[in-house]
């Protein structure tokens, strides 16, 4: 089966990966493309989501690829018209419509596929494996890049929702949550906040098991860094196994050995994901990255440095 999706946004993300991912895979056909500003050549064009369904188009389904704050209005309406979902990373601002945007599609029997790219790798299947069932009691995340270059003139990062530093930084924290054999909690943070904006540029943070073991789990994440990126994450287990994953996780070394060199085709497995999920009529929802973000504001320190 084909399925006929729509794309609701055009912008970077979505031009990027989506509209070439979708192209790719034979299960797809892009028959629509929804935003105000940004046109896709070959298929029928709308300014909103009201339009395309006024329109009578056949739809079956649709990635959601606008500003994660705005999202849940417009899931609701796809979902509402029958359209099964799939959404960017980061889904929701709040856990809490997240969970509302899980069960309004639970209530449509529509499917809703809240995606975290970085989790498809084969280094972050591997670590996965070599973690299960250890006593973790070290971690350390360093991920770092430089604002100019992956938001290029977004304003919509800096403002309240937009997620900031979190928004490449729930990227490693959706590898972590899927590697690690236990839940980690966020102990304390610091995060600091531009003087003219409302979301972080970088952000310290200190995390903790839930059994009150001793541990050293840490995280930071910067967007000054202007040469080049680091995304690694360093894990220890009490047993004396060390794990360090660099490149965003297609790098995996174990104990100072190479073990594994990944091709990223990560948008790539989220659209087959998508049509074996569509196929199954099941949904896929993991809210814990997002969860761990929401509780480092909650418990984050917020410092004021230069403007941006």
């Amino acid at each position: 089966m084909t399925y006929r999706i729509a794309v609701v946004g055009i912008g970077k993300i979505a031009r990027d990966q989506h509209l070439p991912c979708i192209a790719k895979n034979k299960k797809f056909e892009l028959v629509a493309a929804v935003s105000r500003h940004g046109k896709v050549d070959g298929v029928a064009n709308f300014e909103s989501i009201a339009a395309l369904k006024a329109s009578k188009l056949k739809v079956d389904c649709v990635a959601l690829c606008t500003p994660p704050a705005v999202r849940l209005a417009m899931a609701r309406e796809c979902l509402d018209a029958g359209w099964h979902l799939l959404i960017e990373k980061p889904p929701t601002p709040t856990v809490g419509e997240l969970l509302a945007m899980e069960a309004h599609a639970k209530k449509k029997k529509r499917v809703l596929y809240a995606t975290w790219h970085s989790r498809y790798n084969a280094s972050v299947d591997e670590a996965k494996k070599l973690l299960k069932g250890k006593h973790v009691d070290f971690l350390r995340v360093t991920w770092k890049e430089d604002v100019d270059k992956w938001h290029p003139g977004q304003a919509w990062i800096w403002q309240p929702g937009g997620f900031g530093v979190f928004d490449p930084g729930i990227n490693a924290l959706s590898i972590v949550t899927k590697i690690l054999p236990e839940a980690i909690f966020v102990e304390g943070a610091t995060i600091e906040v531009p003087s003219n904006a409302a979301t972080p540029i970088g952000a310290d943070i200190r995390f903790k098991r839930g059994d009150g073991a001793e541990a050293d789990l840490s995280a930071v994440f910067d967007w000054r860094q202007k040469t080049g990126e680091t995304w690694e994450i360093e894990v220890g287990t009490r047993d004396g196994l060390r794990l360090h994953l660099k490149n965003g996780g297609s790098v995996l070394v174990v104990n100072g050995k190479t073990v594994r060199e990944a091709v990223l085709h990560e948008y790539e497995d989220i659209y087959a994901k998508f049509a074996r999920l569509l196929k199954a009529k099941k949904s896929d929802v993991d809210p814990s990255p997002l969860q761990l973000v929401s509780d480092c504001f909650m418990l984050g320190k917020p410092v004021v440095v230069a403007g941006v």
